[in-house]
């Protein structure tokens, strides 16, 4: 390991070795460095958004590229063969762990995806909601919501082995920054104030477009018909969380067959987070997604469900 003093800085050749020779871990490098990961993270964010790219290299799905263009808050990906599990609205509460969290953990280690994708609103923002406080109910306060988010993450981390990690930003995750740029703008830039500072080791973006014939963000269509209207109008597979339904939708036309997914929850769908729904009946099925590409072509989605507190996925149960 590189031993730096304090005030020395390395200068972007360094850091493009360092990322190389750690197959662009943003966590290796920094310890390759000797300096803070949050420190690489920044560096990193930068220079892919001035249009330089990091290539993964795994042995088990080929040449991983990702790009970002100037100005764009759009990963593009370059994955042939990958497995990607999928997962969305955690909405993660102190003290609260569900099924579907728990199979997703283990189906990681048996799976062992190339990609591991958190597709949006791991944090809840309860007291921040635009949602008003209901009568006397408890609700977790921010830092405590930062702590649940944090162990279960290192859950993940833990249970992923080599897939690279990526968080997509779902509304209720923009509830941190949003209110921190509304009420205290003259602290913007400093340390802290965004989830990527909080969770420097996580690669952050809006969305990741896939070979690009598969979108991956947090939302963009509503009602019933969501997955369908997805693909439709996006003209391309797209999975989406925010809905909570756990459902794939497949089209065809004459420029072929895509796909509509919607992931799910990984939280309980009645979970305290819910109170807001007032008890009232929910289309809400708590799961995840473990997408496929072959030869750079989506495969039909699979999904882990939980049903009846039991998690399932392939027939067998998973817990």
């Amino acid at each position: 390991m590189t031993q730096l003093k304090p005030n020395q800085k390395i200068s972007d050749e360094e850091l493009f070795a360092a990322m190389a020779r750690n197959g662009n871990s943003i966590s290796k490098a920094a310890a390759d460095l000797g300096i803070e990961p949050r420190g690489v993270h920044r560096r990193v964010a930068r220079l892919t958004a001035a249009g330089h790219s990091f290539p993964i290299n795994d042995p088990r799905s080929g040449r991983f590229i990702f790009r970002k263009t100037s100005g764009s808050p759009r990963i593009n990906l370059s994955a042939p063969n990958a497995v990607i599990m999928v997962a969305s609205d955690a909405h993660y509460w102190p003290n609260e762990i569900s099924v579907a969290h728990k199979a997703f953990v283990k189906l990681l280690k048996a799976l062992k995806p190339d990609m591991v994708i958190m597709n949006g609103d791991l944090f809840d923002g309860a007291t921040i909601s635009r949602h008003g406080r209901i009568g006397w109910e408890k609700r977790p306060t921010v830092k405590d919501e930062l702590a649940a988010v944090g162990e279960r993450l290192a859950e993940i981390n833990e249970a992923r082995g080599g897939a690279e990690k990526w968080w997509l930003m779902g509304n209720h995750d923009l509830r941190f920054e949003t209110f921190l740029s509304t009420y205290a703008g003259p602290f913007e830039e400093v340390s802290g104030f965004t989830l990527s500072d909080r969770f420097p080791d996580w690669n952050f973006s809006m969305s990741m477009f896939v070979n690009d014939n598969l979108m991956i963000k947090h939302r963009y269509r509503g009602g019933v018909h969501a997955t369908w209207n997805n693909a439709l109008h996006s003209g391309t597979s797209m999975c989406t969380g925010h809905l909570h339904r756990l459902q794939a939708t497949i089209l065809s036309d004459y420029r072929g067959t895509r796909w509509g997914v919607d992931t799910g929850t990984l939280s309980d769908p009645n979970g305290p987070h819910m109170n807001y729904a007032e008890d009232n009946p929910k289309n809400h099925c708590s799961g995840f997604a473990v997408l496929t590409v072959k030869d750079s072509m989506l495969l039909q989605p699979e999904f882990c469900v939980v049903l009846n507190e039991e998690a399932y996925f392939r027939g067998s149960s998973v817990l």
